[in-house]
């Protein structure tokens, strides 16, 4: 579907910090809170949000949150309120002229597609054209102390519901609890596993004793310029390769999937420059029979509510990290996302179809905002 163009007067950024429920670990780091990058755009039509997904520090992307806050503010905000009156897929284009931050971007074009698709009376399930009113939800579970621990916190995720686990994985940290785990589960539970770049071509050999786990998939064991080895480990283990920080538009996408890199694709927005280019990523899998599913960022309800509409695309076949609220914080910033039977409902209002709760983006502020208009 498509809406009329919005005109810009005004970007905000939000700096907020938001506290895990639990320390979440990965094989790059370990987070007990969240600090996140919120991006308000004001258009004469109303206003729209949209979450930069980058993290504190560079330790999982070369983009961090500082960054793309210095980048938005001089660069990528003048450029979009430089051209004024613009729609979403108008962003792509204006922003080219300086290179990556996709995150930043994304930022950026998912404020103004809100902003856009408010003013038509549009959801981001109708503007997408999602297929379902609801998906099917998968938990990411992260590195623990113990494998007692590890076990407690799967079977608190089981018994809530979620569709699928996920656990990440690293060198010293991967056969033990995935037997482990899936041992508790059975045979038939959806369970996979997250390398986050953590392993090199030495560990084929052993990367292939996940084998007899009957996995879902491997995510990402290499890193993510790294093609060729990908391609050589999908040829030595049974376990499907699945590719997220690689992907970072629908040309790499299609290349990695012509070259038997990848037989799965995470797609994360953020990561690609935003949902327009995820949108694509999917119409190029679903053409090539690639199944996809939606990666998750940690992101508050902002960023929660976008990707749960992307997921319930027709390609999207299988659970994403697209948890509950609940998964990462004690309050959300919008209305709470609850598991209901393991899925979680397509907001069906205008826009994502969530509302920025004003009182909590103040008291969480970890600064003044800031305001760039219109000259």
């Amino acid at each position: 579907m498509s809406a009329l163009p919005v005109t810009l007067e005004a970007v905000e950024l939000h700096r907020i910090g938001m506290p895990l429920v639990r320390p979440f670990e990965t094989s790059f780091g370990r987070q007990t809170a969240r600090e996140v990058l919120l991006v308000r755009v004001r258009t004469a039509e109303g206003e729209g949000w949209g979450e930069c997904v980058a993290m504190t520090d560079p330790f999982y992307s070369h983009e961090y949150v500082d960054g793309c806050e210095a980048v938005i503010t001089s660069y990528l905000a003048p450029a979009l309120l430089a051209a004024r009156t613009l729609r979403a897929d108008d962003v792509a284009g204006l922003l080219r002229f300086v290179v990556g931050h996709r995150m930043a971007k994304a930022a950026l074009e998912t404020a103004v597609l809100d902003a856009q698709t408010r003013a038509a009376g549009l959801s981001f399930g109708e503007f997408f054209g999602a297929v379902r009113p609801e998906v099917d939800c998968g938990v990411s579970v992260g590195i623990s102390p113990s494998i007692d621990e590890l076990l407690e916190e799967v079977a608190g995720y089981r018994d809530a519901g979620y569709r699928r686990i996920k656990l990440k994985i690293k060198p010293g940290w991967d056969l033990e609890p995935v037997a482990a785990v899936r041992e508790l589960l059975g045979p038939a539970a959806l369970l996979q596993v997250d390398a986050n770049t953590a392993y090199t071509e030495a560990d084929i050999d052993h990367l292939r004793g996940l084998d007899p786990f009957g996995l879902l998939l491997i995510e990402q064991p290499f890193v993510e310029e790294d093609i060729r080895t990908h391609v050589r480990l999908a040829r030595a283990i049974d376990t499907p390769v699945c590719l997220d920080e690689s992907i970072t538009g629908v040309d790499v996408a299609i290349d990695a999937i012509e070259r038997d890199a990848t037989s799965i694709v995470n797609i994360k927005p953020g990561r690609v420059g935003g949902y327009l280019e995820a949108i694509r990523i999917h119409d190029a899998c679903l053409e090539r029979d690639v199944p996809v599913w939606c990666g998750g960022m940690l992101e508050t309800g902002v960023g929660r509510a976008a990707n749960v509409a992307l997921a319930a695309l027709p390609g999207f076949t299988l659970p994403g990290d697209t948890s509950a609220s609940d998964r990462y914080f004690a309050e959300d910033l919008t209305e709470s996302f609850v598991l209901v039977d393991g899925r979680l409902a397509v907001p069906a209002g205008p826009g994502s179809g969530v509302t920025v709760r004003e009182e909590l983006l103040g008291d969480w502020a970890l600064r003044t905002p800031v305001v760039l208009s219109v000259s």
